[in-house]
Order: C-alpha cells, then sequence, then structure tokens
C-alpha cells in the first residue's frame, strides 16, 4: 500500500486518490510558514541597473521606499534613505523618476546617483 501511496498508483476519481490530493491540499494550506522560513517581502532599498552618463549610476528603488511621499520631497528623502543603507552611503542623487507600467501603475523609482 505504501508502495502504491508514494508511486501514485491509483485510479483517478477512486478514494484513495481523492484522499492523496486531500493529504497534499492539507500540507500546502496549513503548514505554517515558518517551517520554510517564508517572510513577508521587504522592500529593497536600490539596486543597480545600468551605468550612466557622467560616471554616475541608475539605481532602481522600490516603490514602497517612498510610498506617501509627496513629489517634491522625494529627492530629499531618497538622499536622507540612501546614506543609512550601508552599499549606497556615499552617492549623491542627482533625480528620481517614477516608473509607471503599461496600466500607469507605479512600479519604483529610477534613482540617479554619483558617487
Amino acid at each position: 500500500m505504501f508502495k502504491r501511496f508514494i508511486l501514485w498508483d491509483y485510479a483517478r476519481a477512486s478514494w484513495q486518490y481523492d484522499v492523496m490530493v486531500g493529504i497534499i491540499l492539507a500540507f500546502i494550506f496549513l503548514t505554517p510558514r515558518d517551517w520554510f522560513r517564508d517572510q513577508p517581502r521587504i522592500p529593497r532599498a536600490a539596486s543597480i541597473v545600468r551605468p550612466a552618463e557622467n560616471g554616475g549610476n541608475v539605481l532602481f528603488v522600490d516603490s514602497e521606499v517612498l510610498a506617501g511621499v509627496p513629489e517634491p520631497q522625494r529627492l530629499g528623502r531618497l538622499r536622507a534613505f540612501l546614506k543609512t543603507q550601508p552599499a549606497t552611503a556615499k552617492v549623491n542623487v542627482t533625480r528620481v523618476e517614477p516608473i509607471l507600467d503599461s496600466e500607469g501603475e507605479l512600479q519604483g523609482y529610477m534613482a540617479f546617483v554619483r558617487p
């Protein structure tokens, strides 16, 4: 019986097949996320996308980093945020541009920085 269970050797629509599917679904939906170290998504501070003009770089900044910040304050807030990150502490942000998808939803920001 154990061999048939492991090899999935039961006919479809049999009660054994239904029990196996139920066990699999119970495992998927009832297993705590801690067992797999699955954690909520943490916004990426900034990741280098490509080199820019004048020896600078373009960083992709997750939209959650600047969520709720009015447009005139984005540049200053992003500068302050990047100073707290070890990888970007010594960069100077020159401009910030929003990235929108085809439906007009905000995906993130492009931050133009110089060392």
